[in-house]
């Protein structure tokens, strides 16, 4: 809470002498991207779903408080480290790719980094891992159902290692493989929790459309919200492209 007591509204806001005139929604095309990757959890549905024996109630409300807490931690970090660095000390820290340590670097004009490098690690640790164990816990379930490996001791051992072997390798060949790897993953959560989602609604109320009128979960919204989420995902799909292209401004502090 001590680094809490260093925060500046002013710069927080952005409302320094230094950033007058600056526009900062140019950027918002780029971070689409990284969003819906930060905050997706629809790979995690079918293992709720397993889970939770198709109660669709208890699904809402873990996959909601799920996402609200991820969000909370997210504002915290973001208020944190965006309340005391100017934004044009950014720079550094966005050339070196995100490195805590320029980061730390950067705020010690600021604040007393004196054991925060050990808090950040922790973060930046904790990040990883439940990002890795959010999205093998659905992977695990698609490749069981994949490969057809059945629910017993051996079949989920099996799982496991199809889920897990791979990665672990890629680990051990390339540490900072996550790094470049997540630049991408918003193209790929575009596909497959938007796109996709949306354009199976649509099959299935078009092939089976008595059961979709007396299903009694139905989400809300019609054709409208169907619609809404496959374009949004398709601007997220040309905002990760235009970004990779270079068609559209990147922050660099």
């Amino acid at each position: 809470m001590g680094h809490y007591s260093h925060l500046d509204i002013a710069v927080l806001l952005n409302q320094l002498p230094q950033a007058v005139g600056s526009e900062y929604m140019p950027y918002v095309w780029v971070a689409l991207p990284v969003c819906l990757a930060s905050f997706g959890f629809h790979m995690n549905v079918p293992s709720l779903m397993a889970y939770y024996q198709n109660d669709t109630q208890k699904v809402r409300i873990s996959i909601i408080g799920g996402s609200l807490i991820a969000f909370a931690i997210y504002a915290l970090w973001q208020t944190a480290v965006q309340g005391v660095l100017p934004r044009h000390e950014f720079a550094p820290v966005i050339a070196a790719g995100g490195d805590v340590a320029v980061l730390l670097q950067a705020l010690s004009a600021y604040v007393s980094t004196d054991g925060l490098n050990e808090t950040l690690n922790a973060f930046a640790f904790m990040a990883i891992v439940s990002s890795f164990l959010g999205v093998s816990l659905g992977l695990f379930d698609y490749m069981a159902d994949l490969f057809k490996f059945g629910n017993s001791a051996t079949g989920r051992l099996k799982s496991a290692a199809v889920t897990f072997v791979p990665p672990y390798i890629a680990c051990i060949l390339f540490p900072t493989g996550f790094v470049t790897v997540i630049g991408y993953v918003g193209l790929g959560a575009a596909i497959w929790t938007a796109v996709i989602p949306a354009l199976l609604v649509f099959a299935s109320r078009r092939r089976f459309p008595k059961t979709s009128a007396n299903n009694s979960y139905l989400l809300k919204g019609g054709s409208v919200l169907i619609w809404f989420v496959l374009a949004f995902g398709i601007i997220n799909i040309l905002a990760q492209i235009f970004t990779q292209l270079g068609w559209l401004p990147s922050f660099h502090g």
